[in-house]
């Protein structure tokens, strides 16, 4: 398969052309690195047509069966790994190796939603009626995918829809369309036609989906402010919405940590994938006693970390991803200058192409700051002092978001008793960003509604029925 040019959609299993094309750039070149299809409005019409056509027999196709395809879709993935984790880093920025455990990670967790069961239950067995509860397919989603992780978080959402029993249309991120189409080029002789359709389009095809009657159901990865248009525009017709959005997660620090030790997680926790994770740490509250040697030691492991092109050897942090987002990353810097906050490494744009932001680490900046309130997802972290556990936990839990949190300790019975005080979707102690296709993954307050992941996120692609049985 050639990796590098002929992107085309996939619509009822076959190639399409965009109606017009739009340029995809690499964004440590700035560089034009190849045309994607641009999706018409009739050309939408035309997969969720083909979703809708095909709906009836992938819904009657058995629960076991799906289980085998979507296992062979693992594997295709797999197959093409190579190819397309270089793709991945030409559109998106990031290293090459952790472009190949993107690539991997959707594999995998394809593969995982393939092992789980859907749940029915027996509500009364009596002599007089049975009456039982199982879950059906919905229909046609409409997945709409982001540019950080757009590989993986789009097969958060594909696998579970398809082993529920519905048909979709995906969509990804205008800014990385790329490895997504190759992917729907290679499954194209593994799933019926029609029952994986990929659009690729420009800022008008999302709320084209998000409102089309012909969509069922909307599942939506992205900023807290478009999940909001995103639930407006579903509500016309009432289509059921998944929506996993933003997040301003706490990392708690207690003061019985080894300094040494704990300083290069804190960093990742931070500032993998350039801080372009909507669970990555991105204020960290750390005890009086141990702040000054950790906030020392954090910022002397990020003088040891490369930022370059994710393609160059050695490359441990890419770009930001596109000029959007870094023009608002270096506005976030720019207002903590205004205010005067202390920066304890970085806070000047990188020379030359590309959208460079160097690792910047700010002491202590004031709770009520831009960069402590607001989403950075980018290379910027607040370093911020607590007097005591009771301050840390009041202080992360005063956010409109609540996606994720972390609690770090040399004692974990310690940290879990902070952690169960988070009010947010997701907890780790002595870890973050783990995910599985097993467990649940949800957000609380303005990080999202509904979940991915787990028992709990395949049914989000179905909808309950109930049968009661009178016996003779």
């Amino acid at each position: 398969m050639d990796f590098t040019s002929d992107f085309t959609m996939t619509i009822g299993g076959k190639p399409v052309a965009g109606a017009t094309t739009m340029s995809v750039l690499n964004p440590a070149t700035e560089q034009v690195i190849a045309e994607a299809p641009d999706c018409s409005r009739a050309q939408l019409d035309e997969a969720v047509a083909a979703a809708r056509a095909a709906f009836p027999a992938w819904k009657a196709t058995p629960f076991e069966k799906r289980r085998d395809y979507l296992n062979a879709v693992s594997a295709r993935i797999f197959e093409n790994l190579e190819g397309l984790k270089r793709l991945l880093t030409l559109e998106q920025g990031k290293p090459i190796g952790e472009a190949e455990f993107e690539v991997g990670a959707a594999g995998m967790f394809v593969q995982g939603t393939a092992s789980l069961r859907m749940p029915e239950s027996v509500n009364e067995d009596s002599a007089e009626r049975r009456s039982i509860t199982r879950h059906v397919p919905i229909g046609v989603v409409g997945a709409i995918s982001p540019w950080n992780f757009p590989v993986v978080l789009a097969f958060f959402k594909v696998g579970p829809a398809l082993l529920a029993g519905n048909t979709v249309v995906l969509k990804p991120s205008p800014f990385t369309p790329l490895t997504t189409l190759k992917i729907g080029e290679m499954l194209r002789d593994v799933l019926p036609p029609g029952v994986l359709n990929i659009v690729s389009g420009g800022d008008a095809l999302g709320p084209w989906m998000t409102s089309h009657p012909g969509i069922d159901k909307v599942s939506f990865t992205g900023s807290t402010q478009t999940g909001r248009k995103v639930m407006e525009s579903a509500s016309a017709s009432l289509k059921r919405v998944t929506l996993e959005l933003g997040g301003n997660d706490a990392a708690i620090v207690l003061p019985d940590v080894d300094v040494a030790t704990l300083a290069p997680n804190l960093f990742w926790a931070a500032f993998a994938n350039n801080g372009q994770i909507c669970i990555a740490s991105k204020r960290m509250y750390i005890h009086k006693d141990v702040y000054e040697p950790l906030r020392d030691a954090i910022v002397d492991y990020a003088k040891t970390v490369k930022v370059g092109d994710g393609a160059e050897q050695g490359t441990q942090i890419g770009p930001v991803q596109n000029k959007q987002q870094y023009r608002r990353v270096l506005d976030l810097i720019e207002d903590s200058k205004k205010q005067g906050h202390k920066f304890l490494l970085g806070g000047e744009a990188m020379d030359g192409p590309g959208y460079f932001v160097p690792v910047t680490i700010l002491d202590n900046p004031p709770e009520d700051s831009r960069i402590v309130q607001e989403e950075q997802f980018g290379p910027v972290l607040p370093l911020l002092k607590v007097e005591d556990i009771d301050e840390a936990v009041a202080k992360a839990n005063a956010s409109e978001y609540g996606l994720g949190g972390s609690v770090w300790s040399g004692d974990p019975d310690k940290a879990l008793a902070v952690g169960e005080r988070l009010e947010t979707g997701t907890v780790w102690i002595n870890e973050t960003q783990h995910l599985s296709p097993l467990a649940p993954f949800a957000g609380h307050k303005q990080s999202g509604v509904g979940v991915e992941n787990g028992v709990d996120g395949l049914l989000e692609y179905t909808n309950v029925q109930t049968v009661v049985v009178r016996k003779a």
